[in-house]
């Protein structure tokens, strides 16, 4: 089976065009040495792809005749990538965090109704007649005329 045709079959792209693009940037090799889209894959190689910044590795157990479901996936690849890519995609993530914490920003749809909610309702309970809150009413205006 041809590695673009393989790679869209195990689900490590969406879309075989895609891999067939990843390969010619030289993002995909077979060992050491860098493949085109018609490189035929074959059980036991190991296949070393750059994606979102760290290096995966596959090893092949099996060919598939087709693309097949996200369950079976591990009936015909190993993943061998180390633990320290793994871990350097983690911290990426969390520093992407520091400039924007999930939740902040724009107010959504729901959210800008809970605050027009929350406001209606605030200000309806919370009417005060603020010259009875001071203590001020008609008469005393009277008084001070004199």
């Amino acid at each position: 089976m041809r590695i673009d045709k393989f790679l869209w079959s195990i689900r490590f792209y969406k879309t075989r065009t895609i891999a067939t693009e990843e390969i010619k940037k030289n993002r995909v090799s077979i060992g050491e040495s860098v493949v085109k889209s018609s490189k035929e894959v074959k059980e036991g190689d190991v296949i070393k792809i750059r994606k979102n910044q760290i290096d995966y590795k596959i090893k092949v157990i099996q060919i598939p005749k087709s693309r097949i479901g996200a369950k079976l996936v591990p009936l015909h690849i190993k993943d061998v990538t180390d633990k320290e890519q793994y871990e350097l995609l983690k911290m990426r993530k969390m520093s992407q965090d520091y400039y924007r914490i999930k939740g902040e920003g724009r107010p959504t749809k729901k959210d800008r109704r809970d605050m027009d909610d929350y406001v209606e309702n605030d200000v309806a309970t919370d009417f005060t007649d603020w010259d009875e809150f001071f203590g001020e009413t008609g008469d005393d205006d009277s008084e001070n005329e004199d």
